[in-house]
């Protein structure tokens, strides 16, 4: 019987497209690298400090439905095949995939007249992926995998949301940001709530007697309180309701770190990265819900970025340098680029998620040195791992 991986040994095209996590990893990091400081050059130059549009509603857009959106496209166009059976996506189709994406990041960073035409092209991407997804999880029967395929079909409503609001103004700028982001915080949830724990249990198996709880009932309330605070946050923002709910997922998503002897796996950096990413994920929900029963203890923008630089920043990192050395036949175990990876992205997240609780006046130097350690950690993936994402497996 043909295998996935038997279809991507027998394609014989460019390695690139042999694999959906080694074109969308390797760009997505890329696009993460360069958006943050075009960002941040046309924030600090002004409206007319580039020929290009790099306004707040780019630069959040770019970080949630852009970089996000490549990573996921990444991750499951190569988990999906081992979830159904069925083949990967590769050569043209997933070359035709891949220039939606391209697509949407060059139509929203120039100005085409009409300007739905870049909102048309951008918000392709995630419609014909999350249909893809669906198709593949209905036709491979693999029931355990649909509520990511509604997941991701609701990021590409939040995304077309997005657009809309800049015509009509039926949401806010606030709602529509945080539906993304609330979204692939849930996929954190999901995805980085089984992978943590079995790669935790895999690298323990014959290093230590601590092993994970497995999933159970408590794991369950814990998805269930989680989506349903980032609900009531994106619906009832400012409700006292909403932030002790948004306390409580933190309290008990830190509590799975707990579950997972996260002590155990200190000493694999490339095991220990999961367990501090999905830690950001807690304290993001913890940061969120104070900001809204203590808005002038806890600034909301703090909480956001714990989101956005944090659990999506770390643990993206951490799926992509993972999966890259697996899939490309390496060895499990970081070495000194990996580490120096893990650093940089921290660094940047403990920084950013700083920020509003400096002094103003060195706001802007954090600003830019958060923004500096985010390109940097992204750039060393692309050095260093780009070599695995272009050649052949050995």
């Amino acid at each position: 019987m043909v295998t996935p991986s038997d279809k991507g040994q027998a394609y014989q095209g460019p390695v690139i497209f042999s694999y959906g996590f080694r074109l969308f990893f390797f760009f997505g990091a890329l696009w993460a690298a360069l958006a943050v400081p075009i960002w941040i050059a046309g924030y600090f130059l002004g409206d007319m400090g580039l020929p290009i549009k790099t306004g707040v509603s780019w630069h959040a857009h770019e970080m949630i439905f852009g970089y996000s959106s490549a990573i996921i496209a990444g991750f499951l166009l190569t988990a999906v095949p081992n979830w159904t059976g069925r083949l990967p996506i590769v050569g043209w189709p997933l070359f035709w995939l891949f220039a939606l994406w391209l697509a949407g990041r060059l139509a929203l960073l120039i100005d085409i007249n009409p300007d739905w035409i870049s909102r048309l092209l951008d918000s392709a991407f995630l419609i014909v992926f999350a249909a893809l997804v669906f198709r593949e999880v209905i036709a491979g029967k693999n029931k355990r995998n649909v509520k990511v395929a509604l997941i991701l079909s609701l990021l590409a409503l939040a995304n077309i949301g997005f657009h809309l609001s800049e015509n009509f103004g039926w949401w806010s700028f606030d709602q529509l940001s945080k539906m993304g982001l609330g979204i692939v915080l849930m996929l954190i949830v999901i995805i980085g709530g089984r992978v943590t724990p079995a790669f935790t249990t895999n690298w323990l198996r014959s290093r230590s007697d601590a092993k994970p709880v497995p999933f159970n009932k408590y794991d369950i309330i814990t998805l269930a309180v989680s989506g349903l605070s980032i609900f009531s946050w994106v619906t009832f923002p400012g409700h006292l309701i909403s932030g002790g709910i948004l306390l409580l997922a933190g309290g008990l998503n830190a509590l799975r770190l707990v579950r997972w002897k996260f002590w155990a796996a200190v000493s694999e950096p490339l095991v220990l990265i999961l367990h501090i990413a999905y830690g950001w994920a807690a304290l993001a929900f913890a940061l969120n819900g104070a900001a809204i029963l203590k808005p002038d203890i806890f600034p909301a923008i703090s909480g956001i970025h714990a989101i956005g630089t944090g659990a999506i920043g770390v643990m993206t990192l951490a799926i992509m340098t993972r999966a890259t050395l697996g899939h490309s036949g390496r060895q499990l175990t970081a070495d000194i680029p990996t580490v120096l990876i893990f650093i940089l992205i921290n660094f940047a997240a403990a920084a950013r998620v700083a920020t509003p609780y400096v002094n103003v006046d060195l706001q802007p130097s954090f600003t830019i040195g958060a923004a500096l350690l985010w390109s940097l950690s992204f750039a060393t993936y692309c050095l260093f791992y780009g070599r695995y994402l272009w050649r052949p497996k050995p």
